[in-house]
């Protein structure tokens, strides 16, 4: 398309991020649809959580944070994740008149005349004065590769295909990966697979008593460090270790949790490893998390000679109309909803400090 449509804020996703930014531009008296546009490429709403697999329900959630100005009450914790997070998410959008436009593809971001910004997707062009990126990690899903990974035989899939554990039944399945993913993923497949094995690159570390404020501003310290760097971010959890709660006690108990180091190679009908062992699988389930979904933005060459963003608060440390929220240290849900204002805030200073173009 050729359309050309100017505004003074892009915002590109609508997950939790997305929404906290948008709900804030609104809050501070920006309009939506004259002043600011949210681009979606879901179907629907509800971000990455619409698609997580049915058995992960809204009890088993970890740290879902209510987004700004409208809490999430009385979810029923047997209701999959997705048809809760989805319903209110679209709830949000509704109240708050946010005009999420979907499904748009963002294709690439480039630097337009006048100091804006061209921002280039499936339903034409904006020109925007400013950005707020929110795609977050769920379209990058990570595949390790690994000797002989393509002469399998059997099934490899990654968690953002996980269906669910019934589809396991009878298999013998290898887990790879040792965050939460992973040992959900175990605890639910052990009751109706064959046998299931647990490879971690490193030992999981499993994180006893409360996690508290200090603990949580300690973790987010450790990957704010990261992006200042350059560095690719570190998810918040990936440095809080796994909660021991009741469910991984009894699956180490049971011995489903007995995590084994990483595999030397992969076989036309296994694994193995370089001491002689060698384990059968029908499936290897790889549980090895996500990276930043930032491929669009490479024309504005942010990357750092590290291979992350170099960040200064939420914006880019080379071009301070392109900001980053839900990445590195925002990319919990709480930390969602604190960049997204503290954005928002930025990107009003930047505004009124360098005037719009003739």
């Amino acid at each position: 398309m050729n359309t050309m449509r100017e505004v003074e804020v892009v915002v590109v996703g609508a997950g939790q991020a997305g929404l906290a930014g948008a709900y804030h531009l609104r809050r501070s008296g920006f309009e939506p649809g004259r002043d600011f546009v949210v681009l979606d490429h879901s179907p629907g709403p509800g971000g990455a959580w619409q698609f997580r697999w049915p058995s992960l329900t809204y009890g088993k959630v970890h740290g879902m944070h209510a987004l700004p100005g409208m809490e999430l009450t009385d979810a029923d914790p047997e209701r999959p994740s997705a048809e809760v997070i989805r319903e209110y998410f679209d709830r949000y959008e509704r109240t708050f008149d946010l005009r999420v436009r979907r499904p748009v593809d963002v294709r690439a971001v480039r630097e337009g005349p006048g100091g804006r910004l061209l921002v280039e997707t499936s339903d034409g062009v904006w020109s925007t004065r400013a950005l707020i990126n929110a795609t977050g990690t769920w379209d990058r899903p990570f595949w390790p590769r690994y000797p002989g990974q393509e002469t399998f035989r059997g099934r490899q899939l990654h968690t953002a295909q996980y269906p669910g554990p019934e589809e396991f039944a009878g298999q013998r399945v290898v887990v790879v990966g040792g965050g939460a993913s992973g040992t959900q993923h175990l605890l639910e497949i052990a009751s109706y697979a064959a046998a299931t094995t647990w490879v971690t690159r490193r030992p999981p570390v499993f994180r006893e008593g409360p996690f508290d404020e200090g603990a949580g501003r300690a973790a987010v310290a450790l990957v704010e460090e990261r992006v200042r760097q350059g560095l690719p971010p570190r998810s918040v959890v990936s440095v809080t270790g796994l909660p021991l709660n009741d469910a991984i006690r009894q699956g180490i108990e049971d011995g489903v949790l007995d995590r084994q180091p990483m595999f030397d190679r992969i076989t036309p009908t296994g694994v193995d490893w370089e001491d002689g062992r060698h384990i059968d699988a029908d499936v290897i389930l790889w549980a090895t998390g996500f990276r930043a979904a930032i491929d669009h933005l490479a024309p504005l060459h942010l990357r750092a000679p590290g291979g992350g963003i170099r960040m200064e608060g939420t914006h880019a440390a080379a071009d301070p109309r392109i900001h980053l929220v839900g990445y590195g240290p925002s990319a919990s849900t709480i930390g969602a909803n604190r960049a997204g204002r503290a954005a928002v805030r930025d990107i009003r200073r930047w505004l009124e400090r360098e005037p719009a173009a003739a």
